[in-house]
């Protein structure tokens, strides 16, 4: 009967912790990723309210203890533009192909915004999300693409701008051809392109960042000088046939060669805009990859 008993109690202990032992129902699962290939992209569309809320943090926070606010959203293309005006077609004398200088810049200078914006948020990321990065889990391309689309928020702004002049000197009888088709077709994915181009630079430079800091002091002076290799102050026919593939090489060549086509008239390069495509592309793989890489060992380096 004793050793029954004990037997008895010794089963019910080990039901018990069975029982607390046993396997639980997780809402989350945090494992290491092996595969650095292995985008996720799943879970960051699980994570999309935090990119959302990612996205409202960056809109707000740009100009959020300033005087004019989203003022400067206007300020800065227009009185970048008036000193393009004044200085390289009224002093230099450079050609812009027929068009009103002030809308000739503007339709170079807005698009390049957006990217040049991309490019240099996106650029820091690991370094300037450090402290969220080390304490909170969450997919970490969710904070480049936050920038990516707040950014759009900022050429939405920008390109009501343009528009005005647009109508304006279409109104006054100035040599441009707006092809409205065109506008609705292609304006959506020249846009995906500039940001896909922006996000996929950014964060190679964010990822290489990590170990060599000196990057961060080349990225402005380095995204001036991409402006100038990029037909924003001069116009595309203007450049020597023999260097012209120089220019073309730059993916953003096409890309702003395109837009100006649309709004203003002219002839659309289809040929460089799938070249560019091709190198946005390229480039986003190789930048994600790199990402991802990184992410596992940056807080060792930051």
């Amino acid at each position: 009967m004793t050793l029954r008993g004990k037997s008895d109690s010794n089963s019910d202990e080990e039901s018990n912790i069975s029982s607390e032992h046993a396997p639980c129902d997780w809402d989350l699962v945090i494992k290491p990723r092996n595969a650095w290939w292995n985008f996720q992209l799943t879970e960051v569309w699980r994570y999309r309210d935090l990119l959302w809320l990612f996205v409202r943090r960056d809109f707000v926070s740009v100009y959020k203890q300033t005087i004019l606010g989203p003022i400067w959203f206007f300020a800065q293309p227009l009185l970048t533009t008036t000193m393009f005006t004044v200085v390289f077609s009224g002093i230099a004398k450079i050609p812009t192909d027929g068009i009103p200088p002030m809308l000739f810049y503007l339709a170079g200078t807005t698009p390049w915004n957006y990217f040049s914006a991309c490019l240099n948020k996106t650029s820091t990321t690991f370094i300037t999300n450090a402290a969220i990065f080390g304490k909170v889990y969450f997919p970490r391309l969710i904070s480049p693409l936050s920038v990516v689309i707040s950014t759009l928020i900022q050429f939405g702004i920008q390109f009501i701008l343009f528009l005005v002049f647009l109508i304006y000197y279409q109104n006054v009888g100035a040599d441009i051809s707006p092809d409205l088709l065109q506008i609705i077709f292609l304006t959506p994915p020249l846009l995906v392109l500039m940001g896909l181009l922006g996000l996929g630079t950014g964060i190679i430079i964010s990822s290489l960042t990590t170990k060599y800091r000196d990057l961060t002091f080349l990225i402005g002076f380095g995204v001036q000088l991409a402006m100038y290799a990029t037909p924003v102050i001069y116009p595309l026919s203007s450049v020597p046939q023999q260097h012209r593939w120089l220019i073309l090489s730059n993916p953003m060549s096409s890309i702003i060669e395109t837009f100006r086509s649309i709004f203003l008239g002219g002839e659309i390069p289809w040929h460089g805009l799938a070249i560019s495509t091709s190198i946005t592309l390229i480039i986003l793989f190789v930048g994600v990859l790199m990402f991802n890489k990184v992410e596992k060992t940056f807080m060792d380096t930051v």
